[in-house]
Order: C-alpha cells, then sequence, then structure tokens
C-alpha cells in the first residue's frame, strides 16, 4: 500500500515508508490503477539466483490465477503476465472452464500444446473458485449491461459508457442500476 511515482502499462513503481518498490503489473491492473495517486496492490514475489522481481494484482482473484498460471509446466512469470494482460479474470476462468483453446492460442507466447495443458491442469481449480462467484457474477453482469444500454439509448458512446460503467462498479460492485446509471451521468 503507498504513493504511485510511476506508472506504465508493463509496471508501476509504489512508495511504501519511503522506499520505491518496482512492481510488475498486467493490463487488466494498470487500468485499474491508472487514474489514482495512492493504491493497494497484492504482490507475488518471484526470488531467483539474479533478481528479486515483484509482481502486482490488483486483487487477490487476479493474483491467485496468477498462481495457477506459473504452477503450469512452460508457464513462466511473464507469460503469465502477458495471458492476464490479454484476458480478464473472469474471461480467462471461462476460458479454462470451457476448453477453449484457440482463445488461449491467440495469446502471443502460447502455443497448442501449452494452452492444452493450461486448460487440462488448472480446469479443476479454476472451476473450484469461479462456482462460489457465479451466482453473483450473473446478477452483477446484467445491472452492468441494463446500465450500459441506458446510457446508450441516452445518447451516450458504448465504449466510453462500458469504461465508466465498469469504474463504477469496480467501486461499488452491489450499486443498483439506477444508482450505477445517476452516478455514470455525473462521469460523463
Amino acid at each position: 500500500k503507498g504513493e504511485i511515482n510511476e506508472i506504465s502499462p508493463a509496471h508501476v513503481v509504489i512508495e511504501s515508508g519511503n522506499i520505491g518498490y518496482f512492481v510488475n503489473i498486467s493490463l487488466n491492473t494498470y487500468s485499474f490503477l491508472s487514474d489514482k495517486s495512492s493504491c493497494k496492490i497484492y504482490i507475488y514475489e518471484a526470488i531467483r539466483e539474479d533478481a528479486y522481481v515483484l509482481y502486482g494484482f490488483m486483487d487477490k482473484q487476479e493474483r491467485q490465477l496468477f498462481l495457477h498460471l506459473i504452477s503450469v509446466s512452460g508457464i513462466g512469470s511473464n507469460t503469465a503476465r502477458m495471458i492476464l494482460s490479454s484476458l480478464s479474470v473472469p474471461e480467462l476462468e471461462d476460458v479454462i472452464a470451457s476448453s477453449n483453446v484457440n482463445i488461449l492460442k491467440s495469446i502471443k507466447g502460447i502455443g497448442s500444446k501449452t494452452a492444452e495443458r493450461i486448460i487440462i491442469d488448472l480446469r479443476d481449480k479454476v472451476k473450484k473458485s469461479s462456482e462460489d462467484v457465479i451466482l453473483t457474477s450473473k446478477k452483477d453482469t446484467e445491472a452492468k449491461n441494463e446500465a450500459i444500454s441506458a446510457l446508450v439509448m441516452l445518447g451516450f458512446n458504448h465504449a466510453t459508457s462500458q469504461k465508466v460503467v465498469s469504474k463504477i462498479l469496480e467501486e461499488k460492485p452491489t450499486l443498483p442500476v439506477e444508482q450505477i446509471i445517476k452516478q455514470a451521468l455525473k462521469m460523463l
């Protein structure tokens, strides 16, 4: 937890206790942090012979998926970060649960054998953790889609509306549709 001194799509420098920590991040975490001046992120520390490397995640779920990915033979930290940059956590869980090899193969650095290995190794692990989230995510998705549709009908751009609604739901995931729309109108 600390102040953000520097941020790019690949890393963030967080000052905590007068020490700057260089933390590697995914694009999803970058999107989450890009408009903040301070943050709390979850860290994984990779200790190698030649370096101590920090990887940061916006939530525990993303970090857990990262740990699952690096447990797969042939997937290193940077490849796992590339996967998490290409797909959001729910998207990746859906891809693994539905055994969609083609989407995994479309990610840079992932071949068909690696994609199959990811699915085989993680299918059971991801299903267990995502089953708890499925019930609440359906409600969240309905509220999100309804809010975006309402904003589009009011004349706002679909992509912009989607970004604003996503940002609102990140901060307050249980907000009713009416409140989401009201807050979005203030931000647009």
